[in-house]
């Protein structure tokens, strides 16, 4: 996360829930909880001859599990604060399609000094790269098919060309380098293919190739879509808006359609105007109170909130994209909320609703669901019907419990209906006079209801055969309370926590949740940093973040924390991907990444044996151990921007700074991933 990135670890959500955290003291002070920081119950997820949710709340027995070869076989690597790419013996890392690469037809060459313009951005590959999915073209094709990848935000030390004499990021401002920033969010569809040697290739010239943008028109739909706080002077009918941004984790569908996640829009939004105020909503989200860090008000008037109130609602939403048809519009879904999502995960309830489970990535935020009225239509996924699935349904927000009523879990919990008429306290309150509202203020709904504020909630993964949801909480500095589950004054590391829906029905209204791991670092002091029994000093590692189960079941972590390489955060490198074994709860170190960057987005080939993962951001120089000295009185993102190979050349010191890409990863034997 850059300076012009929101800040995630500053709680703005004025609820008096009892957070996360103090239903954790309370269950231990209750229970008790091993020195491995573990709930006792923990052993009731993935087990054998244990209980197991029924659909009445009482158990069931479950067959005994056989047992099964290692699931994580390969050698562990070693942490790295070096500016490469760091696979394991036998495996092979390259980077692939960087930002600012030709896409689509007529795109310009990419310039290594920067100099590209906003015209030629919205023609070629974004920038930060993250969250992905990989579709086949035709059934488990795993040799061509449409790689769909986020493009998250910009880096404006790397972004823009040096101009001599500038005395900050931003030099000249005009409006074509505010185009360029706005085209380089969004989504890149990317038609790539295996040549005769076997080797990944950009299909130039395809006719699937596409840049969706921060200008790209898409249409806004479901229960809010028309609403007066969505309407603007460009759209008085509030039914569509232009762009999408912060572009962070993201979903796919069984229909086959992608799902990319608006995460801080807020960032963008500020004013020219002085002594202009915001509304008490617009600072529950966020907004800047004056300027904003992109300075995108400055020349485009529809990011100045005094002067378009209602262009902020417009972003915050799941938006649902077609990768098969270059000619069709994105649709912004109301009926999942609005709030910053993190990523999307989709299951198939028992009734054959679709449920899509979502995080909202701030300090004190709530965790969600969407259950949909209609039903998947599993013998045609290319229905019509299918593909309207995201267009109304139910919003539900988590309270966790700490199971007070069972004693064989850490705790419990239950999902909370966001619906104006039928949720009493939303009924009775006068600030969300109606559903839409609801839906487009769905932070301030979950605080009425009576939801559960979280760490930072970020990536969810449904495992694939058990259907156990496993959630990041990647970190809250500001904690403040210790013991044994959480045995740090300020949660610095994070933690990873699972829930198991009531009779195994994703759309069951009640589930038991645990722990699976407390990040944490043997090496620092004090030891009680150490977190949960599965982390050691080879594999310790802080802040989880991005997070994917594969079609084997093994569980996918990557982070997005500091490398700072000391103090609370000694031994642990640059940021990685880690692998675990949800039964055993073993975690190796699988990948580390180049200086200063961020490890997400990941999808597999249907065979399992190409792994494509994003490289964010390379070259942020936070407080990494190798960052340059900076010359005094000199603004550091001033000099790296002219001196843009200082710090990381990664990918490629041609490419004239450093560039976040994809890193396509495979076995030197042609095996699968992980075997």
């Amino acid at each position: 996360m850059s300076q012009f990135d929101d800040n995630e670890n500053i709680s703005i959500n004025p609820s008096r829930a009892e957070h996360f955290n103090q239903l954790v003291d309370r269950v231990v002070s209750r229970r008790g909880i091993l020195k491995s920081g573990l709930g006792l119950g923990a052993v009731a997820f993935l087990g054998g001859n244990l209980a197991a949710c029924s659909s009445d709340g009482g158990t069931e027995p479950v067959a005994p599990v056989p047992p099964q070869a290692p699931m994580l076989n390969f050698k562990q690597v070693s942490v790295s604060s070096g500016d490469a790419i760091v696979v394991p013996e036998g495996y092979v890392a390259e980077a692939f399609v960087p930002w600012g690469t030709p896409l689509v037809k007529g795109a310009p060459a990419w310039k290594p000094d920067g100099s590209n313009t906003g015209a030629d951005q919205a023609l070629q590959m974004g920038d930060n790269h993250d969250g992905m999915h990989y579709f086949p073209i035709g059934g488990t094709n795993s040799s061509e098919g449409l790689l769909v990848m986020n493009h998250e935000y910009i880096n404006p030390e790397y972004f823009f060309a040096y101009e001599p004499g500038q005395t900050d990021v931003f030099g000249t401002w005009t409006l074509d380098k505010v185009r360029k920033a706005q085209h380089a969010h969004g989504v890149s569809v990317v038609h790539i293919k295996k040549d005769a040697a076997g080797k990944w290739q950009l299909v130039v010239g395809s006719a699937y190739n596409r840049r969706i943008h921060g200008n790209t028109p898409m249409l806004m739909t479901g229960p809010a879509a028309g609403h007066a706080l969505l309407k603007t002077s460009a759209d008085p009918f509030g039914s569509y808006a232009f762009g999408t941004l912060n572009n962070c984790g993201n979903g796919y569908t069984p229909w086959g359609s992608y799902i990319t996640c608006e995460e801080n829009f807020n960032g963008y939004f500020g004013t020219t105007v002085s002594g202009a105020s915001q509304t008490a909503l617009m600072k529950r989200y966020g907004l800047s109170s004056g300027r904003s860090g992109y300075r995108w008000e400055d020349f485009d008037n529809r990011f100045d909130w005094s002067k378009e109130p209602n262009e902020s609602n417009r972003f915050g939403w799941i938006v649902e994209i077609d990768p098969f048809d270059p000619t069709s519009t994105p649709k912004k879904r109301t009926a999942l909320g609005r709030f910053k999502h993190e990523n999307a995960a989709y299951a198939i309830a028992a009734d054959g609703r679709v449920v899509v489970y979502m995080g909202d990535d701030q300090a004190g935020e709530f965790v969600y669901k969407f259950v949909s009225d209609g039903k998947y239509d599993a013998a045609n996924p290319t229905a019509p019907t299918n593909r309207n699935l995201l267009e109304s349904g139910k919003l539900y927000v988590a309270r966790f419990s700490d199971g007070t009523t069972k004693g064989d879990s850490m705790g419990t919990g239950e999902w909370l209906l966001l619906d104006k008429e039928a949720n009493a306290s939303l009924k009775a309150d006068s600030t969300l006079p109606d559903q839409a509202s609801v839906l487009i203020n769905a932070r301030q709904a979950g605080t009425v209801a009576g939801a559960t504020p979280m760490d930072r909630p970020e990536w969810v993964s449904v495992h694939p055969t058990t259907k156990e949801v496993y959630l990041t909480l990647t970190n809250n500095s500001g904690r403040s309370t210790t013991d044994d589950a959480n045995p740090r004054t300020s949660n610095v590391y994070g933690q990873i926590i699972r829930w198991r829906e009531t009779g195994g029905d994703a759309a069951a209204l009640t589930f038991e949740w645990d722990h699976f791991v407390l990040a944490g670092n043997p090496s620092a002091t004090p030891l009680k940093s150490a977190g949960s029994s599965n982390i050691n000093a080879g594999n310790t590692f802080n802040s989880p973040d991005g997070l994917a189960f594969d079609h084997d079941g093994r569980l996918w972590i990557q982070t997005d924390g500091s490398a700072a390489n000391t103090g609370n955060y000694a031994g642990q490198g640059n940021n990685q991907m880690l692998v675990a074994d949800p039964k055993t709860r073993e975690i190796r170190r699988f990948l580390v990444g180049p200086s200063g960057c961020e490890i997400t987005g990941i999808t597999f080939t249907p065979d399992m044996k190409t792994l494509f993962i994003n490289v964010q951001h390379p070259g942020e120089l936070g407080s990494h151990p190798n960052r340059p000295t900076i010359p005094t009185g000199t603004s550091a993102d001033v000099y790296t921007l002219q001196n843009p190979l200082v710090f990381s050349k990664w990918p490629d010191a041609n490419g004239g700074r450093p560039r976040s890409a994809t890193v396509i990863i495979t076995k030197a034997d042609g095996g699968k991933i992980g075997s």
